[in-house]
């Protein structure tokens, strides 16, 4: 990954601080986008030290921001080039709550952030190909649609159902994107990373009793180092290189739900996110 740029959202703990030390091990540049100032510097710092790699780097962006995802991608495009984006950021919020932009917060974090990020980094990827674009999703998507007469909860929330749509909505992104860069030299693909000792979950927003319940699930969780895994093995691998459009656990390629693959649902959202994002306004 000598002389590769990647950019990886979440980046401060967990799962995407685990991508990063693994892709800055193999020599790559990494540049991670975290929320907190304070924080991502003590990781960034953990990481130089530990991989003996200086090429890391320290963007801050608060992804349930439409204004600051631009901003963040404006100001990358203007210090580097890009190889490889990682859209692993997410959030699981039990309580509906609204963004800046007035949109509801599992969605606008989990799914648009990642659909307005990469769309803005698109020319960065196309200029450097071949160039890898990975989405984290999850299992939890078997099982959910897209609803769109209740998109955002705006009828009746279930943190569950939030969630669960949100991570097809990944996937049904990642499937749509595939079409659009047909031939691009810009491949994109979805996994699952498995069920981690992370800090998913965790917010402040969401109650202590919730809090402390996932926090001794996520005790029989595998380790952060495990689930990135496959997000490490899709960023870097030459055997995926020409892979595109495909989902992922434990590096293999796998079936995801059926509604997963259906076009018209994917085209649907696509343009749904288009104008919740503004995205011909960029």
């Amino acid at each position: 990954m000598n002389g590769k740029v990647c950019i990886v959202t979440g980046a401060n703990s967990g799962i995407g601080k685990a991508t990063v030390l693994g892709l800055a091990e193999q020599g790559a540049r990494v540049v991670m986008v975290c929320r907190n100032q304070s924080r991502g510097e003590a990781t960034m710092v953990d990481i130089k030290e530990k991989t003996g790699n200086d090429l890391v780097d320290l963007m801050i962006a608060d992804l349930s921001s439409q204004q600051s995802i631009r901003q963040l991608a404006a100001n990358f495009k203007k210090k580097y080039p890009l190889h490889v984006l990682i859209n692993n950021a997410g959030v699981f919020l039990t309580k509906r709550s609204l963004t800046v932009d007035g949109i509801e917060t599992n969605f606008a974090v989990n799914h648009l952030a990642y659909f307005l990020l990469t769309n803005l980094l698109l020319d960065a990827l196309k200029a450097n190909i071949p160039a890898r674009v990975i989405n984290v999703s999850s299992e939890t998507h078997r099982g959910a649609t897209i609803n769109f007469d209740n998109l955002q909860g705006e009828k009746k929330y279930s943190v569950l159902k939030a969630y669960e749509q949100s991570k097809l909505a990944n996937i049904l992104f990642t499937y749509e994107l595939t079409k659009r860069l047909k031939e691009t030299g810009v491949t994109v693909n979805c996994l699952h990373p498995g069920f981690s000792r992370t800090k998913l979950g965790h917010n402040k927003e969401n109650s202590r009793i919730f809090r402390v319940g996932m926090q001794l699930a996520q005790l029989f969780g595998a380790s952060p180092k495990k689930g990135a895994q496959t997000s490490i093995y899709l960023a870097t691998s030459p055997e995926v290189e020409d892979v595109t459009g495909k989902y992922f656990i434990n590096k293999k390629q796998v079936k995801s739900s059926k509604i997963s693959y259906n076009e018209t649902v994917a085209q649907q959202l696509w343009e749904v996110s288009a104008l919740l994002t503004k995205l011909d306004k960029k």
